[in-house]
């Protein structure tokens, strides 16, 4: 038997570390090569880090959240062979101080040489019979101090009535005796609320005698005093949104301009080019509207599709727009960007959205796809409410925010008629972006989508 230790590879992009996000495994697991035993994050991008080998996981060496160095240990194990760890080596003697599950801590690994059911064989991990692996983990279960059942005095001391709400954990039955259940009910006492001062938690009837004469002082049924409090690590995405947001906010002075829109005859046209369209084609939501007439509006206005480096003092003004695209997904809010969007018709527009948007909920989109935006679209649907004030994407100068379409009366002159109506809540740099600026170009994105033909006219 021999040791395999796992250095963090090199994830490309040219980093130098990566944020430990997710194990896959713990100290104890049996592993066959190609088993994804973690995932980094290295600025949006997650990489999977799988094993080589097969073998036992024996240490890891790093925890959610930390930042690991490229070519640091984060994995050793037990292996047939030779492993790649000589005894002189210095990998041999790597561990994780102070670790509950480091392997140097654990009187067993709970895997002998001898054992004719575990051991590894040269085809891979042979478990001998279909348990055998859960077999493997009891004596290191057992081993740890922390799994030892809990004594007598214990289990009666959380016995004894407590003022602090529910006496027992969600789901659990209170045990009880027949005559004590009929009382209860006709008294309107829930059971779960009582404590239990018997054998196992049982309640007496002296229990719901101290239940009633505490009185105002015990929640009523069904409403309990929750008193926890959930420690939850800022990690991975959540905390590179944590960073970018708060750079945002507190470098930008922002300034938020809300404009109403009637989006009837845009909706009008969308629907008979959805209805007509080829089967090639995907079918179009606003958005590819919206990014067209943002094109001809920044062809006007191009201090617009800019990115602000405050700490050199200069605007990088490009002349691609690069429009990224908030999306939501399992983990987290990403930007996926859109490249050259003033190349790109609607159908083309409409295909790429729909192609960025599937890679970011999936979690396979790459660095390249999500950075590189010089300006960005940000939008709830149906849950976008009436008016946000987004926060722009640093060190972007302007965000343009979708709000809910809603039908509305509108006062044509004579009579109010119902009309599609939807805001647009925009946000700017006001260091680059004055105000009339800010509202000409708002305007300008206004006649386009109000009159949808001037978006088609060069």
């Amino acid at each position: 038997m021999g040791e395999h230790v796992i250095k963090l590879p090199d994830v490309g992009e040219g980093v130098a570390e990566a944020e430990l996000v997710e194990w896959h495994v713990k100290v104890g697991d049996l592993v066959r090569e190609d088993t994804v035993l973690a995932a980094v994050m290295t600025d949006k991008a997650t990489v999977e880090i799988p094993s080589p080998v097969d073998g036992e996981i024996l240490w890891l060496g790093a925890e959610i959240g930390d930042t690991v160095a490229i070519g640091s240990p984060i994995v050793r194990l037990k292996v047939a062979g030779e492993g790649n760890v000589n005894a002189d080596s210095p990998l041999a003697d790597v561990t994780a101080e102070g670790r509950p599950d480091d392997a140097a801590a654990r009187p067993s690994s709970g895997l002998e040489p001898t054992s004719p059911n575990l051991a590894p064989s040269s085809s891979g991990l042979s478990r001998g019979s279909a348990g055998s692996s859960e077999l493997a983990s009891h004596p290191r279960r057992s081993a740890d101090p922390r799994d030892k059942p809990e004594d007598d005095g214990v289990k009666k001391d959380r016995a004894l009535p407590s003022l602090s709400g529910a006496p027992r954990a969600e789901g659990e039955k209170p045990l009880a005796s027949p005559a004590v259940r009929l009382r209860a009910k006709e008294a309107g006492i829930d059971l779960r609320q009582v404590a239990g001062s018997g054998p196992a938690g049982r309640i007496s009837h002296e229990d719901i005698d101290a239940f009633i004469a505490r009185g105002p002082q015990v929640a009523r049924a069904g409403l309990a005093r929750k008193d926890g409090v959930e420690d939850i690590k800022v990690v991975g995405l959540r905390r590179k949104i944590a960073e970018k947001m708060a750079l945002a906010k507190s470098r930008i002075p922002h300034i938020t301009y809300v404009e109403e829109i009637d989006v009837t005859a845009l909706e009008e046209l969308r629907t008979t080019l959805n209805r007509e369209k080829r089967a090639d084609r995907p079918k179009l939501t606003l958005l590819p509207f919206l990014m067209r007439a943002m094109v001809k509006a920044i062809g006007e206005q191009p201090n617009l599709n800019a990115l602000f480096d405050d700490d050199a003092g200069i605007i990088h003004r490009h002349e691609g727009v690069h429009i990224g695209i908030a999306a939501q997904t399992p983990n987290g809010l990403v930007v996926p960007v859109v490249k050259h969007a003033e190349a790109r018709d609607l159908w083309d527009s409409a295909a790429e959205v729909n192609r960025l948007a599937d890679a970011a909920k999936a979690g396979t989109a790459s660095r390249e796809e999500l950075s590189g935006s010089t300006i960005t679209i940000t939008s709830l649907g149906a849950m976008g409410g009436v008016a946000t004030t987004p926060v722009i994407n640093y060190p972007e100068v302007a965000i343009v925010g979708v709000n809910k379409m809603m039908v509305r009366p509108v006062w044509d002159g004579t009579q109010f008629i119902p009309r599609k109506m939807m805001n647009l809540s925009s946000s700017f740099d006001h260091r680059v972006i004055d105000g009339w600026d800010a509202a000409v170009f708002v305007q300008r994105i206004k006649a386009l989508l109000e009159t949808p033909a001037l978006i088609f006219v060069d």
